[in-house]
């Protein structure tokens, strides 16, 4: 049955690659560049950083493995999550006279996996501790307390001595290149936050104070609010009462309508605005560069095509280059963009019944790859300096070796619009249009052998959803279909070859490209 069942899925691949062709029905696309003539260094801020649904869920095997993963294949910096101060961290409680109780034995076992992995962590100071709150009100399966402290000086003392704790168990050096970001998205009320947008200040400036009173050089920022809430406010705010601030952090994403699902069960429309996502972040970096403190960081601590944990667009082919285009539309504008999330191993509506369920991660519940992944995988396989290139829907780069990458993509948003929920058209067989001819013309090369890698995500091509309806779509995935689907998927190299460029230094191909390919061509120097 196995060996059926591979080769039927080796079929369905094959017989949908389209690589190199002709097509005169559409546009051509020409991707020209001097090797000789350089744009600077890349700017990697799609890899500062990475999300994750709450710090307990780090605490597993399973959750460390993937993070070691998508560290090693996609380069990520730092690392943010919701949770930190909730209960199920076993962070602070009182004793009988009401005096404070810490712990940080959980938060220790976390954080120094993901120091031993060579990642910071991007510290949400949240939510509640049950213990210093002032009301019950919960958000999620896991019940983080969204009310504001029955007692702010015991709030701003917790966040000193959780402070402390990391200048003394990591040091001075490590510590003050982290980000301590205070809250998740207080705008949203009831949702994240009971109180208003005053108590949220109030929340900010006991816990900015509680943070540098450790050490003054600790980066300490908000307002980690939705859709890019409340910028010019909480700089006016930090500004007439002397509260430091260090950086600017809120979220965005890609979908119409609304901001939280809490329970996964929310319809949701991909948006037609071509600058949905980065047109936000553009817009924030114009608020901050018009305040009175326009040098502020900006870090999108949250962002992907969907704020909904049930959205199958997250497990579709259309995500790779949604990803890119987003990014490459955004240039300089933010420090980092820190997609949500790295695994489906994320609990905020409860643990999940099948396989792929729309989750928002890269990696599903048992580490499989989505195209989103590679996305990602790609960008971190682009070198240091950065090539004149005329072509917005492309990178061209090259390291000291004299290798050369190019990563191109189509990006063609084919969501028919507010008739069909993203929830019924991306759980649909969606084949991809041909969108015509790219020709790459490289000019100048160093003269020599070279090994060219062609990676391709696609329609079909490496598009593990589409692997997964081939079988049936399984409630429940066997060892075995585990093992395929990650076999299948591990990487998204489509084809290897041996080129020789001579004297002249040029090389020309032309390749057919559909709706929402996403391709690299590496030329690996020998």
């Amino acid at each position: 049955m196995k060996r059926i069942l591979i080769t039927f899925l080796i079929f369905v691949n094959l017989i949908n690659i389209n690589l190199f062709g002709q097509n005169s029905n559409a546009e051509n696309r020409i991707i020209k560049v001097d090797y000789n003539k350089e744009a600077g260094k890349l700017n990697t801020m799609f890899k500062e950083c990475i999300g994750a649904g709450r710090a307990n869920e780090g605490l597993r095997a399973d959750w460390q493995q993937q993070l070691a993963l998508v560290k090693k294949e996609c380069g990520f910096k730092y690392i943010r999550m919701h949770g930190l101060l909730t209960d199920d961290m076993a962070v602070y409680r009182e004793d009988e006279k009401g005096n404070p109780e810490y712990n940080y034995q959980y938060v220790d076992v976390l954080f120094d996996y993901i120091v031993s992995l060579k990642m910071k962590p991007f510290v949400e100071l949240g939510f509640m501790p049950n213990a210093l709150a002032s009301g019950k009100e919960t958000i999620f399966w896991w019940k983080g307390n969204v009310t504001p402290p029955k007692d702010y000086k015991k709030w701003e003392d917790l966040v000193r001595n959780l402070t402390q704790h990391f200048k003394e168990r990591y040091g001075d050096d490590e510590v003050k290149t982290w980000y301590f970001e205070v809250w998740n998205e207080p705008n949203l009320s009831p949702g994240f936050w009971t109180g208003t947008q005053q108590e949220y200040f109030k929340l900010y400036d006991y816990a900015a104070r509680g943070v540098k009173a450790v050490n003054s050089l600790y980066k300490v920022g908000g307002p980690a609010t939705a859709g890019a809430g409340w910028v010019p406010e909480t700089i006016a705010f930090c500004e007439e009462n002397k509260v430091p601030i260090d950086f600017i952090s809120t979220h965005t994403y890609g979908v119409n309508h609304g901001y939280l699902d809490e329970f996964g069960t929310s319809g949701t429309i991909l948006s037609q605005d071509e600058f949905s996502v980065s047109g936000d972040i553009l817009n924030s970096r114009k608020q901050i560069e018009a305040s009175v403190k326009p040098n502020l960081e900006l870090h999108y601590t949250e962002w992907s095509s969907s704020y909904t944990p049930a959205d199958p667009i997250h497990d579709s082919y259309h995500s790779a280059a949604y990803i890119l285009q987003k990014i490459k539309q955004v240039g300089n504008a933010a420090n980092s963009m820190s997609y949500w999330v790295f695994t489906d191993i994320f609990e905020e509506a409860g643990p999940r019944f099948t396989p792929f369920h729309g989750g928002f991660g890269l990696l599903n519940t048992q580490g499989i790859k989505k195209p989103a992944y590679f996305s990602y995988y790609l960008m971190n396989k682009l070198g240091e300096t950065e090539l004149q290139n005329a072509d917005k829907n492309s990178w061209i780069t090259k390291n000291e070796k004299g290798d050369v990458q190019l990563l191109f993509w189509d990006f063609t948003n084919t969501h028919p619009g507010d008739k069909v929920l993203n929830q019924t058209f991306y759980l649909q067989d969606n084949p991809a249009k041909a969108k015509g001819i790219v020709k790459i013309e490289l000019d100048h090369l160093a003269k020599g052998k070279y090994d060219l890698e062609i990676y391709k995500v696609g329609y079909k091509t490496h598009d593990v959803y589409a692997d997964y309806m081939a079988m049936k779509s399984p409630k429940q995935l066997s060892r075995e279909q585990v093992e395929l689907l990650k076999e299948k998927n591990k990487d998204c190299l489509l084809s290897k070859e041996k080129i020789k460029i001579d004297a002249k230094g040029t090389f020309s191909r032309e390749i057919t490209i559909n709706e929402n390919d996403v391709y690299m061509f590496r030329f690996v120097k020998q």
